[in-house]
């Protein structure tokens, strides 16, 4: 029988190996799509969704007698996986992830803070555990964690992409296919230690092909929108507009609106022309190296923003719609401009 784990080395392998791969990812996410704090956050996040979790296992054990190994391969796995999966829809829903690398990125660190309560608790009321216990649980099941939760993400965040957020099923089929691997994993059909070996394999070839794809549709999505929206906004200021598209397009809404309510969407495509440009002038900076402070004026703006659509209200929000973008990714970097402390 192998000799009981030193309570420190334990708890280090306990916790470590997921914290260390999710602090690489965040390295490797050249555009800074997810900032520190935010990854903070969200470890906190599956921290909390782990001690629900536990309550709700410990009470199908005790309480209604189930059999663990039930709970662990049947109930445990989708339970769990519908935890996280919960705060990654709020976070796609509020458009606070957009992309491929920050969906993998958040997935994984909600898993991470899941799996480090888990750990926690084996390492309280199973201290006198030996070494392979701790390595599977470490190296195994807490990468696990991670893992199946930024598959659940980025399946989400793809399916989203290319049906449109009001497909709400899109959330489904990566929750499924989280919970089907974390069930396969819980049962144990290789040997822990295979198994773990195997993850280990497998993850960085994951997150490899993730992130490549991911970083190659933002670098498309930053050159091709930053032209464009250079091209309109120097269009805007020339007064030209009016012989592009778009002014042929706010030229038809003169029937319907106002020449005030026209001029307040022409002001409101030009900020968020220029509010386009300068999120994606950040993320560019940020992929070469280079820390934009922020811009003192940033509230101002976005207080404009809010005056120009209140003042145009929702049926005319919803006729400039066409010409103004409304996309996941656009509002994203809405987002993350008027929260730069928060990402």
């Amino acid at each position: 029988m192998s000799e009981p784990t030193h309570p420190a080395v334990a708890l280090a392998l306990g916790l470590l190996p997921v914290l260390v791969v999710l602090g690489l990812f965040v390295l490797l996410d050249s555009y800074k799509l997810v900032r520190p704090r935010s990854v903070a956050l969200y470890v906190l996040v599956g921290c909390c969704g782990s001690c629900v979790s536990l309550a709700v296992n410990l009470l199908l054990v005790r309480e209604a007698s189930f059999p663990i190994p039930v709970v662990a391969r049947y109930i445990a796995p989708p339970l769990e996986e519908a935890l996280k999966a919960a705060f990654i829809v709020y976070l796609l829903t509020s458009r606070r992830v957009a992309f491929l690398v920050d969906a993998a990125i958040s997935g994984f660190a909600v898993g991470a803070g899941f799996a480090a309560v888990e750990n926690v608790f084996y390492f309280v009321f199973l201290p006198a555990q030996s070494l392979p216990l701790w390595v599977v649980r470490g190296f195994g099941t807490a990468i696990m964690h991670g893992t199946v939760t930024a598959i659940m993400a980025v399946t989400a965040q793809r399916l989203r992409e290319q049906r449109g957020p009001g497909a709400h099923w899109v959330y489904l089929p990566g929750w499924a296919l989280a919970a089907v691997l974390h069930s396969i994993f819980n049962h144990f059909f290789l040997a822990p230690d295979l198994s773990t070996l195997l993850l280990l394999v497998a993850l960085p070839l994951l997150f490899l092909l993730i992130f490549r794809m991911g970083e190659r549709g933002t670098r498309v999505w930053l050159g091709t929108g930053f032209d464009t929206d250079a091209e309109l906004l120097q269009m805007i200021h020339s007064g030209k507009v009016s012989s592009s598209r778009v002014g042929e397009y706010l030229g038809t809404l003169k029937a319907s609106f106002s020449p005030t309510v026209v001029a307040d969407m022409l002001c409101l495509l030009r900020l968020r022309l220029e509010l386009s440009i300068r999120a994606k002038g950040i993320l560019l900076m940020r992929q070469a190296a280079f820390e934009v402070p922020p811009d003192p004026r940033i509230g101002e703006r976005f207080a404009e923003v809010g005056y120009l659509e209140r003042s145009i209200g929702r049926t005319g929000l919803l006729a400039l719609g066409p010409v103004l973008h409304m996309s996941d990714r656009d509002l994203w970097q809405l987002n993350m401009l008027r929260g730069r402390g928060e990402r």
